[in-house]
């Protein structure tokens, strides 16, 4: 097991990197609107490089990726597996609610049907919360269509099936226990939650709520090192519960700070302090997020990991990027007025960042967002676009708006 250690001298975060962030308004130079009207832009685009596919559009083919030396979107079909099926549905209903376009809700309605089937299925892994809270539960909030909010509804029950009350969480990836020895649990399962806080409130069991709760704090004590980065997966004994041990599935090593599972964190207990309102979960996230902001090279787009030694050659993960930008919106509502205008303007400068030439993927590629990294150590999805980066990105620009408004 490598020591972890912060690298010296590779231009780590000034928070005065693209504005003062103590002073002055940075959220007034960016053009939200602008980023915006490109994003649905480049939405247009992708439907029609799919229109125009042998047979047409294919509603059960999602896009997920574009290689760095691709033009076009790969695209993987709906099923239980593919974790990532749920993002580009939800693209459409940001891009619909930000251009009140029918055709647009249309096409966002017919790609969300193609996971329906999903619902009246075991959960197959934590993921079924991405698969439909980012689907259905945007198309919900946006047309109080009632069998959107009982798919939800089907999803969450099916989700609540692999929390494990001796553990105190979900079981992420049932297929993995042999893997790992044990019960495991993945950061990313923090984002999942959300499905099953929103179901308590919304016709389900209250004892989703619970679960979700219990999640999060066992998480909380066992998923963080005392600096507050995070492990990628903990284990637990899955009989007794204890703790085994802590260790990365998609980072550098075990005891690295994997971007993008620091901003599922990040984003995850911003979402628990949403819903509980635990003093308890407002200042860790804090904490969480910190630790993530003082490590950051000068352009506020993370290495994919950031204790890889190859810094400052190691590609950088965009979709961290966009996670931590629209969870620090969001948070910056919730805490002091002084530290909710610093989170806002780290915000604002990482989507400063991300919107120019050098994140965009303009003419090249029908994506939003160049530069995201998927499973390094797997050597899949390095510097690629990435379907869930998009997402991201849209859904903090759609908040920054709203909050300018």
């Amino acid at each position: 097991m490598k020591t972890r250690n912060w690298l010296i001298g590779i231009g780590l975060v000034c928070l005065t990197a693209c504005a003062d962030t103590k002073s002055g308004d940075v959220s007034g130079r960016f053009d939200a609107d602008e980023a915006l009207a490109y994003c649905d832009a480049q939405v247009r685009r992708t439907l029609d490089e799919l229109a125009q596919r042998d047979g047409g559009v294919d509603y059960t083919m999602m896009p997920r990726n574009i290689a760095d030396s691709a033009s076009h979107w790969y695209c993987s079909k709906v099923t239980k597996d593919e974790w990532c099926a749920g993002f580009w549905p939800g693209i459409l209903w940001y891009d619909y609610e930000y251009t009140n376009d029918p055709a647009i809700r249309q096409e966002a309605e017919k790609f969300t049907a193609s996971l329906e089937y999903l619902t009246y299925e075991p959960a197959y892994d934590h993921d079924l919360g991405f698969l439909m809270f980012c689907s259905y539960g945007n198309g919900y909030r946006l047309t109080r269509n009632e069998s959107y909010r009982q798919a939800i509804l089907r999803s969450a029950e099916a989700l609540s099936a692999l929390f494990n009350p001796k553990v105190g969480t979900m079981l992420s990836w049932p297929r993995n226990v042999a893997m790992f020895g044990g019960h495991n649990t993945i950061m990313d399962n923090m984002i999942n939650l959300e499905m099953l806080f929103w179901a308590a409130k919304n016709g389900g069991d209250k004892k989703l709520y619970d679960m979700a709760v219990s999640h999060a704090d066992t998480t909380m004590k066992y998923h963080f090192r005392p600096d507050y980065t995070s492990y990628h997966v903990v284990v637990y004994d899955t009989l007794t519960g204890e703790f085994v041990k802590g260790v990365t599935h998609q980072g550098y090593d075990d005891n690295s700070m994997w971007a993008r599972g620091q901003a599922w964190a990040i984003y995850g207990y911003t979402v628990v302090y949403r819903e509980t309102k635990e003093p308890r979960f407002l200042d860790f996230v804090q904490k969480v997020a910190d630790v993530y902001l003082e490590h950051l090279p000068d352009d506020y787009v993370p290495y994919w990991d950031f204790n890889d030694p190859a810094i400052p050659y190691a590609p950088r993960d965009a979709s961290a990027a966009c996670v931590v930008a629209s969870a620090l919106l969001e948070l910056s509502g919730y805490v002091s007025p002084e530290k909710g205008q610093e989170y806002k303007k780290a915000a604002v400068c990482m989507l400063e960042s991300l919107s120019s030439d050098k994140y965009r993927s303009g003419k090249s590629k029908p994506a939003f967002l160049l530069h995201s990294t998927g499973n390094y150590p797997s050597h899949s999805e390095i510097d690629a676009a990435i379907i869930y980066a998009d997402y991201y990105y849209i859904e903090a620009l759609m908040r920054l708006k709203q909050m300018k408004s």
